[in-house]
């Protein structure tokens, strides 16, 4: 069952907005984060950027990391489901990355 698009709309834009204010808070120094036009643009220190951005059309959020390639999740139940393994949630999935580059905990 697909998720209406006010729905869609404000669950991604509350995930962007969550995501940018955490990388700002914890990782301002090693991340620039962004958000325009619904595109949530990381670029890190040192080279490689994630883009995270709504896809109305599919109501999916894409991602776009410099480790783990590109990825879709869909919103069901309340959570960012990757459409590829349903194990996997985006917060989670980009935590992990950035644990793994930074050594910090981040909570999305």
């Amino acid at each position: 069952m697909s998720v209406d698009e006010s729905r869609f709309a404000a669950a991604a834009d509350d995930l962007l907005n969550r995501i940018a204010d955490s990388v700002d808070d914890i990782l301002g120094d090693d991340i620039d984060a962004e958000i325009q036009g619904g595109i949530l643009t990381m670029s890190l220190d040192g080279g490689g950027q994630y883009v995270i951005n709504k896809h109305g059309p599919n109501r999916q959020i894409w991602m776009s990391s410099p480790f783990s390639g590109a990825s879709h999740y869909d919103f069901a139940e309340g959570q960012w489901i990757s459409t590829r393994d349903s194990a996997n949630r985006l917060p989670q999935v980009l935590a992990d990355e950035l644990k793994a580059k930074y050594g910090q905990d981040l909570n999305f």
